[in-house]
C-alpha cells in the first residue's frame, strides 16, 4: 500500500458523510505520492525543487506512473507545480484503480427516471493496514488527512514531522489547498455577481 491509497481509504471510511472536495483530495493525493517517492529515494528535492533520482521499479502502478511522469532536465519541477499537474482528476485515477482491484463495490440505487450508485469501500487487508495507520496517528497520513479536512476525535492533532523533505511537501500541500480554496471564493463571488446583473440588481 502507499500513502496516497491510504488516505483514499481514509477519506472514504472517516468522513463518507461529509465527503472531502475532489479537488483537494487531488492536490493531497499527489503530495502523498512526492512523499512516497522521497520515501523510495526516487526523488530528492533542492529546495523545494523535485530533483529525480534513479529509477526505481515500483510496484504500485500509480506511484511507477508518478515517477515515470518526473521531469528529468534542469531546471526541475516546483513541489507546487507537481501538485498542480499531477493531481490533476488524480482522485478519479485512483478510485478507478481500487474499483479494479476489486477494492470498492458500487451500491446501485434505482427511481423512478433515475438510477444512481455510489462506491463502497469492502473489508480488504488493504483497508484495515490503512485504519491501523490513521488509529495510529502516523505523523503523514495524519497530517495529509488534516490539511483535507478530515479529522477524528482518536487522533487530535497531527504530530510533527521531523525530515525536512517531508515537511517541505507538506507545507506545500497546505499552501496549494488554500489557494485552490481562495479560487473557489473567488468564482463563487463573480457568479453571485453575474446573477445579480441579471436579476437587475
Amino acid at each position: 500500500m502507499t500513502t496516497a491509497r491510504d488516505l483514499l481509504i481514509i477519506a472514504m471510511d472517516v468522513a463518507p458523510s461529509r465527503p472531502v472536495e475532489q479537488g483537494d483530495l487531488s492536490l493531497a493525493l499527489a503530495g502523498a505520492e512526492a512523499i512516497d517517492l522521497l520515501g523510495s529515494q526516487a526523488i530528492t528535492l533542492d529546495g523545494d525543487r523535485i530533483v529525480p533520482g534513479y529509477r526505481p521499479t515500483l510496484a504500485d502502478r500509480l506511484l511507477d506512473e508518478a515517477a515515470s511522469s518526473l521531469i528529468r532536465e534542469a531546471p526541475h519541477e516546483s513541489v507546487d507545480d507537481w501538485l498542480w499537474r499531477r493531481g490533476r482528476g488524480l482522485s478519479s485515477t485512483y478510485l478507478t484503480a481500487l474499483e479494479a482491484e476489486g477494492q470498492l463495490t458500487r451500491q446501485g440505487r434505482r427511481g423512478f427516471l433515475t438510477r444512481t450508485s455510489r462506491v463502497e469501500l469492502v473489508d480488504s487487508p488493504d483497508r484495515r493496514r490503512a485504519a491501523d495507520r490513521w488509529t495510529s496517528n502516523e505523523p503523514v497520513l495524519a497530517a495529509l488527512a488534516s490539511a483535507v479536512g478530515i479529522r477524528d476525535a482518536r487522533t487530535g492533532e497531527p504530530p510533527s514531522v521531523d525530515d525536512d523533505a517531508v515537511a517541505t511537501v507538506l507545507a506545500a500541500v497546505n499552501d496549494a489547498l488554500l489557494e485552490l480554496e481562495a479560487v473557489r471564493r473567488r468564482r463563487a463571488i463573480e457568479e453571485a455577481a453575474f446573477d445579480n446583473i441579471w436579476r437587475g440588481e
